[in-house]
C-alpha cells in the first residue's frame, strides 16, 4: 500500500487528488495539510511514502518543508513530488535542489499524476527529461550555493562521467550502452556517486551536474 500526504492550502485540489488517488488500488491518502508546517509535522506522524507538495501554500511554504523533511535523517524514506501552476519556477528548482523527487503542474493528466506517485514510491526521480532539464539550465546558474569544486574531487573519473550522463537525461541502462558496461556496474556508480555528493536522489544529481558545469544546458 502507497501511503500519500496531501499538502495544499486550498481543499479542492486536495480533495479532487484524494478521490483520484483513494480509488486507485494499493494506494491511499492518509492526510492533509494545507501548509508547509503541517505538512511537516504529519510527514513524521505518518511517514507515508509520498508528499505531494503545493509550492505555494501560505505560512510555510512548500519550498522550506520540503527542505526539512529531505534533511531529516528520520525521513530518509519519505519522497516529495513538487505540485506548480508553472514549469519554469525558480520555486520549484530550489525544491529539486532542496531534495524534492520531481514536480508535477497542476493540469497533469490523472493518469500521469496516479504514475508519478508509483515512480517516485519506488523510490526512483520523477524526471521529465525536456522540462526538467529546461527548468534546471534556466536556474542553475543563478544559484546561490553552487557545487563546490572540492566535493566533485571526490568522485573518480568514471563517477564524473557517469553524473554528466545523469545530468544529460540518461537511464542507467542509456548510461551502461555508452559506456560499455552492464546496467548493474552503471546503477552502482550512480549509487555512489549520489553517496560521495550527499544526493537524495536522481533528481539532485541532475541539478548537481548543471551547477558543476558537468553539463550545459542545451546539451544531449
Amino acid at each position: 500500500m502507497i501511503d500519500v500526504v496531501l499538502a495544499d492550502d486550498q481543499a479542492l485540489v486536495r480533495g479532487g487528488f484524494r478521490a483520484l488517488l483513494d480509488a486507485q488500488e494499493g494506494m491511499r491518502v492518509v492526510a492533509e495539510a494545507a501548509d508547509g508546517a503541517e505538512a511537516e509535522r504529519l510527514a513524521h506522524e505518518h511517514r507515508p511514502h509520498v508528499v505531494l507538495m503545493d509550492v505555494r501554500m501560505p505560512g510555510t511554504d512548500g519550498l522550506t518543508a520540503t527542505r526539512r523533511i529531505a534533511a531529516d535523517p528520520g525521513l530518509r524514506d519519505v519522497r516529495i513530488i513538487i505540485l506548480t501552476t508553472f514549469e519554469l519556477d525558480e520555486y520549484v528548482f530550489e525544491a529539486l535542489r532542496g531534495g524534492a523527487s520531481g514536480f508535477l503542474v497542476k493540469d497533469t493528466e490523472p493518469a500521469e499524476l496516479i504514475q508519478a506517485v508509483r515512480v517516485v514510491a519506488a523510490g526512483e526521480a520523477l524526471l521529465s527529461p525536456s522540462v526538467t532539464r529546461r527548468l534546471i539550465a534556466e536556474f542553475a546558474s543563478r544559484a546561490k550555493e553552487p557545487v563546490l569544486a572540492r566535493e566533485l574531487d571526490l568522485l573518480t573519473e568514471r563517477e564524473r562521467e557517469v553524473l554528466s550522463l545523469v545530468g544529460t537525461g540518461m537511464t542507467n541502462e542509456e548510461i551502461a550502452q555508452r559506456l560499455f558496461m552492464s546496467p548493474a556496474t552503471a546503477k552502482t556508480h550512480v549509487s555512489r556517486t549520489m553517496m560521495k555528493l550527499r544526493a537524495r536522489d536522481r533528481a539532485q544529481l541532475v541539478v548537481i551536474a548543471y551547477e558543476s558545469g558537468l553539463v550545459k544546458p542545451g546539451w544531449t
